[in-house]
């Protein structure tokens, strides 16, 4: 097994990144989320790993956390979601959100994953629940205060921004702005100021 990889950035493409590694270039899977974390290409890194084996192939996925790498392997331990469902979530929603969601059963934020229908969305919360139960008392957001931030999120993704980027500018907003049409106003004004 393959726990970490540690070398130089080669490439950055889609959904995967070329990390080389004692001249040798491994092709590591990567959320969104971790692709636009990474730093620019010719750059070193250390990325936690999960080498995925099926009869035909190998395949090597990439994290930057190892909370990140925790839920990949929760994902995939259930049944009907293999590592490139585990890695959609994963591109949707930060590890906080992902614990939030499901400790407060919203299947709302898991259902917007391409290919997560409600049942599904529903299995992720059963199966996992009791698994994020020792996150309770330091995740406070409630339900709807979640939904609204990523319905913002959303939003400012449809309008061209990086998803880590709008992530970013909406955490730095002050708690009191509720409405997410509000939310995605200021959080413009932030993005802004940036560009």
């Amino acid at each position: 097994m393959i726990g970490t990889l540690y070398g130089k950035l080669e490439e950055k493409k889609g959904n995967h990144c070329i990390l080389n590694v004692g001249n040798v270039g491994y092709m590591v899977f990567v959320s969104s989320n971790t692709f636009a974390a990474l730093p620019e290409t010719g750059g070193e890194i250390k990325v936690y790993t999960y080498l995925y084996v099926r009869e035909t192939e190998l395949e090597l996925y990439g994290f930057l956390t190892q909370e990140e790498e925790g839920l990949f392997e929760l994902l995939i331990g259930i049944s009907g979601i293999g590592p490139k469902g585990a890695l959609a979530v994963l591109s949707v929603a930060t590890p906080k959100e992902l614990r939030i969601a499901i400790l407060h059963e919203n299947d709302k934020l898991l259902t917007k994953i391409s290919g997560i229908g409600k049942k599904t969305a529903q299995k992720i919360i059963i199966e996992l629940k009791g698994k994020m139960e020792e996150f309770a008392d330091e995740e406070g957001m409630a339900p709807e205060e979640l939904s609204q931030k990523h319905d913002a999120i959303e939003a400012l993704v449809a309008l061209g921004y990086p998803r880590r980027d709008a992530r970013e500018a909406l955490s730095n907003l002050p708690p009191e702005i509720k409405d997410v049409g509000e939310k995605v106003k200021e959080a413009l004004k932030v993005l802004g100021k940036h560009t």
